[in-house]
């Protein structure tokens, strides 16, 4: 086998121009006799290029509205051959078959298609059968064939040529051949995943997930551990597609954090100012505010210890009051729909400080899949996009809450949502007092955001802690009245949760000692 090969022919068929014109000059200004179909000979032609069209090659015309013109042996016997074996060059020979040492190929945009929410004819007139046939057979044959899918390699291929003195080496065509097959692969995923959706097949036999790399990490969540970034395509605002304005490059935890906090800040979207600080993937305070700055004091002002190094979401523009706020300490990540020209002034003086631009919020009710990894298989789902609807709310004591314990316990629902089972949530006046998540045992969590309210009360001097006459939030139902007990303790005054314990009536009947005001939801949010 040859490491270096020379090309003499290249088929080109794209959907996608972009620098089509530049690689069709380039290529010929080298000698190599350009193969085209369709538009992209009518394109390449446009430029004044010499073309010759495929069906010349296959001495078949196009037909069935473009369906079928490269499946053809004339094209994948030029792409398959082996042109260091007697037989195959004996039979390229026989049938007259030219061989083909470059194919330059992308794919209907099939993907797009999907997203600008096409009918059923329409994303499968969308499907490309001949351009992913003659990428998988050129990727095959890369002992010979130089392969290239993506645009964005058009510029590799030149400089490849230029210093292979016109050649091309077997280890570039290698990774040309690795990257046309991942490239295949997330196609066909993204086909076979939009028939299932649109089938509502809830469990397809096979599910295929695909990304595209978007960073590669210095490390994952610890240094010895190596890490990447892919986007999945979606234009659903987060971080994925957020514009960084500032701050070095976001590490794997940046990014798992700031998703985190964006999610959980985008529940208060169309309501006033919000803000979240998220720690560890667990909001360590979240508020709202009459203003912007306003709500990011009092989230912050729910645990000032935890929010150190932290990341902080909010659901409205930065504004300069509340960037000269966070400005104060070490904060990793600022997420925002977008930020004012003071406010980012302000941030300019913390080179550390990353700020991510979203131009949006998320929109938490939409329908996603999450995927989790385990030893030997992944746990698919749907994500969890229940809202609450307070008229569904079951009021299982003999005292109803009052209307603003009800905004309150609403408030707190919501958050505790987004913190890690066992969760425990305590809110007053439309911010949070007291979180406590992650905990084997509810009791536990209970009492450990209790605790950390007491010493927020200390920190900042106040004369109780702030769980008194506040409410509190369970993200699943109580097994025991221990843990309800210790919330009244705390100075809760009303209490929501899902209900349906073998004990509910042991539970109520304590909340009904206590005098606590207790709603059922009927529906937990179990997060792990």
């Amino acid at each position: 086998m040859a490491d270096l090969i020379r090309p003499e022919r290249a088929l080109i068929s794209v959907s996608d121009k972009t620098g089509l014109e530049e690689l069709g000059r380039a290529l010929s200004r080298r000698g190599v006799e350009l193969v085209s179909t369709g538009g992209t000979a009518k394109a390449l032609r446009a430029a004044g290029l010499e073309v010759r069209d495929v069906s010349e090659l296959t001495g078949f015309p196009e037909m069935m509205d473009g369906r079928v013109k490269t499946l053809h042996p004339m094209v994948h016997g030029g792409l398959l051959a082996l042109r260091d074996d007697a037989g195959h060059t004996a039979s390229m020979e026989e049938h007259g078959i030219a061989p083909i040492d470059i194919l330059v190929v992308n794919l209907y945009p099939f993907e797009a298609t999907v997203a600008k929410g096409a009918d059923w004819d329409t994303c499968i007139e969308n499907i490309d059968i001949g351009g992913p046939a003659m990428l998988r057979a050129a990727a095959k044959n890369h002992a010979h064939v130089a392969v290239v899918t993506d645009p964005e390699d058009y510029g590799a291929l030149l400089e490849e040529l230029d210093g292979q003195d016109g050649a091309t080496s077997f280890a570039f065509r290698r990774n040309l051949a690795q990257i046309t097959y991942a490239r295949t692969a997330s196609y066909d995923a993204a086909v076979s995943t939009w028939m299932a959706g649109a089938m509502k097949i809830e469990a397809p036999r096979r599910r295929a997930f695909a990304g595209t790399l978007a960073q590669t990490m210095r490390y994952g969540e610890n240094p010895h551990q190596s890490a990447a970034f892919y986007t999945d395509g979606s234009e659903r605002p987060g971080v994925a597609t957020a514009k960084q304005l500032q701050g070095k490059e976001l590490s794997y935890n940046n990014i798992n954090d700031t998703d985190a906090a964006f999610e959980l800040v985008s529940e208060f979207a169309g309501q006033g100012p919000a803000c979240a600080i998220i720690k560890h993937a667990n909001p360590c305070g979240v508020a709202g505010g009459a203003t912007l700055a306003d709500a990011y004091s009092r989230a912050f002002d729910c645990d000032r210890t935890s929010a150190f190094g932290g990341i902080v979401a909010l659901n409205r523009p930065l504004d300069a009051e509340t960037a000269a706020a966070i400005a104060e300490i070490f904060t990793e990540v600022v997420i925002a729909p977008g930020a004012d020209d003071a406010a980012r002034e302000i941030f300019a003086t913390k080179k550390n400080l990353r700020l991510l631009i979203t131009d949006g919020l998320a929109d938490p009710a939409a329908a996603a899949t999450t995927v989790r990894q385990v030893s030997g298989g992944y746990l698919v789902q749907d994500r969890d996009a229940h809202h609450l609807d307070p008229a569904g709310l079951t009021v299982a004591t003999k005292r109803a809450p009052s209307e603003a314990e009800m905004a309150d316990l609403i408030f707190a629902w919501t958050v505790a949502k987004h913190v890690k089972s066992n969760a425990i949530v305590y809110a007053r006046d439309g911010a949070t007092v007291g979180v406590g998540a992650g905990q084997m045992s509810r009791v536990d969590s209970t009492r450990i955001a209790a605790r950390k309210a007491e010493d927020m009360a200390e920190a900042l001097g106040l004369s109780e802690p702030p769980t008194r006459g506040s409410v509190v939030a369970s993200d699943a139902f109580f097994p025991f009245p221990d843990g309800l007990l210790a919330a009244a303790e705390a100075g809760a005054t009303a209490v929501i949760q899902p209900g349906g314990s073998m004990r509910d009536k042991d539970v109520i009947a304590a909340a009904d000692e206590a005098g606590l005001a207790m709603v059922l939801t009927g529906v937990r949010h179990f997060r792990h």
